[in-house]
């Protein structure tokens, strides 16, 4: 019962977030430079021209008629019509959204793979030659930006050895792996190193904790009290830490699909800012918020089920 009304609580708090996001999304959206209506006609578009797109796109109504109308669409499911790609915007997105899903969690399987064994070894040698080599290695590809990292991945693996597509993307799943990998690892190593860090410290911390002691004391096996004391404790700050990384890791998959020319909403963010698209740029906000709530609502349920006292707060 408890973890019903935990849920429930966490879920009635996401109804402000979203009018308040909406809220967001709109206003930004309105200070973008630029005009739509010329983005749409071009430069030469006569004066006339221009006002009729402007009012036929409800631009020349006040902002709050303007909220109102895209508050109440919204609601409806009703995205409004892409500008630049002459559809509904819900259609769009649901056409792209599987290929940036699909990317965001290879990228997070692959970090947790990455980050999860080398964090062990790391915290089990502390202070030796394995905890030195990889706290550095992972401190380089800390410091580099996300798209160097992907330049550097696209130039060897794809261009001069050809073992990987230099983008797009495949078809069915194991196609989806193939040419994702790269834009999954390019995500995968920013995020990783950030999630190794991490853990490792709370691997280390848990070590030192007393209950870690008694149970060595009574000569519970080694892997027992890893798996059992350590690991289950230790991965409370962790996946607090991942979900807070997730809208790092969506502003990381925009830059790569960008890189990799992988055809998800990332890409087609850009692509609208550039075009204008006020109505795409609202759906695309507001599905990357979604996306990231969602996330946070399953970082949540996690950590309540690893740490039951997250239930009574």
């Amino acid at each position: 019962m408890a973890g019903l009304q935990y849920v429930l609580k966490r879920l009635a708090l996401m109804i402000p977030t979203f009018v308040l996001v909406m809220i967001i999304i709109f206003l930004l959206v309105r200070l973008l430079p630029g005009d739509p209506a010329i983005a749409i006609a071009g430069d030469k578009a006569s004066d006339a021209d221009l006002a009729a797109i402007r009012e036929k796109l409800g631009l020349n109504d006040p902002l709050l008629v303007q909220f109102w109308l895209f508050f109440t669409n919204t609601l409806q499911g009703d995205l409004g019509r892409s500008i630049m790609m002459r559809t509904s915007v819900s259609d769009v997105i649901i056409d792209r959204l599987p290929t940036t899903g699909f990317l965001a969690l290879f990228a997070v399987s692959l970090s947790l793979l990455i980050a999860g064994p080398l964090a062990f070894v790391a915290a089990l040698n502390r202070g030796k030659w394995p905890d030195t080599v990889i706290r550095t290695v992972f401190q380089v590809g800390l410091s580099m930006p996300v798209f160097y990292i992907g330049l550097i991945l696209l130039t060897f693996l794809a261009a001069k050895l050809r073992w990987f597509p230099v983008g797009g993307s495949g078809d069915g799943f194991w196609g989806q792996m193939h040419y994702l990998f790269l834009p999954a690892m390019t995500v995968a190593l920013y995020t990783s190193a950030i999630i190794m860090r991490n853990l490792r410290a709370a691997i280390i911390e848990v070590l030192d904790a007393e209950y870690v002691q008694f149970a060595r004391a009574k000569g519970l096996p080694n892997r027992l009290i890893l798996g059992r004391h350590v690991l289950r404790n230790a991965l409370i700050s962790t996946i607090t830490l991942l979900g807070l990384s997730i809208g790092n890791l969506m502003s990381g998959t925009l830059v790569t699909e960008t890189v990799f020319a992988v055809p998800g909403l990332g890409r087609l963010m850009l692509e609208a800012i550039f075009a204008r698209d006020y109505p795409l740029i609202q759906g695309l906000t507001l599905t990357f918020a979604i996306l990231v709530s969602i996330v946070f609502l399953l970082t949540d349920l996690f950590q309540s089920l690893l740490d039951p006292r997250m239930r009574l707060t």
